[in-house]
């Protein structure tokens, strides 16, 4: 094998190191599916989003995409100080720090969050997606976090946790926006963390006004309605 050929199949310190934080976002979202406090979870999930500033910031300095240090900046003071803030506010209001029993047990809720992550990795390989802004691995990764995020919505039982997913989810969404779309206009990017804020809302009344008839997070209970 000449030199060239080995250097051609080498990744660059740019592709290693975003390479890296999107398995970091990963791995953050199987941490919030493990967690047992429903803090942990918001703190994961302020980790989760500083880890997409980050990278926006990275792909904007090696891509020369100056537009995408606002929306780190942006995503920064919204979605790792503004979100968190808020849903801790609400769980110190509603004195609840356990979060809600799952569908399934930890085990099992992870071994198939890991099955529907290898799924979405090698599902989205195949359709061999490139982008001159992110390694086509971080594509992959990106639908592993949302598919990730909908086992936590869906096993667990308490609004924290749902909540928690569904802006984890949009974490995974933002990544495949960085790999295929880093270069759309500012404002479109924006709008979507404006979305954020609207589930924030939707979110922070839901658990305030179903803490307040049932004195407790958990959605069980919503099972026994009927229209």
């Amino acid at each position: 094998m000449t030199a060239l050929a080995v250097a051609s199949t080498v990744p660059s310190t740019f592709e290693g190191t975003t390479n890296t934080v999107a398995v970091l976002l990963l791995l953050t979202e199987f941490a919030m599916l493990r967690a047992a406090l429903s803090r942990s979870q918001v703190r994961l999930y302020a980790v989760q989003s500083l880890l997409v500033s980050v990278l926006a910031a990275i792909v904007a300095a090696e891509r020369d995409v100056p537009e995408l240090y606002a929306l780190a900046v942006v995503s920064l003071a919204l979605k790792v100080v503004a979100v968190p803030w808020v849903i801790t506010r609400l769980l110190r209001d509603a004195r609840v720090e356990i979060a809600g029993s799952g569908a399934l047990g930890v085990a099992s809720a992870t071994l198939l969050a890991l099955a529907l992550a290898g799924f979405g990795f090698f599902a989205v390989g195949l359709l061999d997606i490139r982008s001159r802004f992110l390694p086509h691995a971080a594509l992959g990764l990106s639908m592993a976090i949302v598919l990730v995020a909908f086992v936590l919505m869906i096993v667990r039982r308490d609004v924290v946790s749902q909540a928690v997913g569904f802006f984890s989810l949009e974490n995974g969404v933002s990544l495949a926006s960085l790999v295929v779309a880093a270069g759309m206009p500012l404002i479109i990017e924006v709008a979507f963390l404006f979305d954020l804020l609207v589930a924030v809302v939707v979110f922070g009344v839901l658990m305030r006004v179903h803490h307040h008839r049932t004195e407790s997070l958990s959605t069980e209970s919503l099972t026994t309605l009927r229209g």
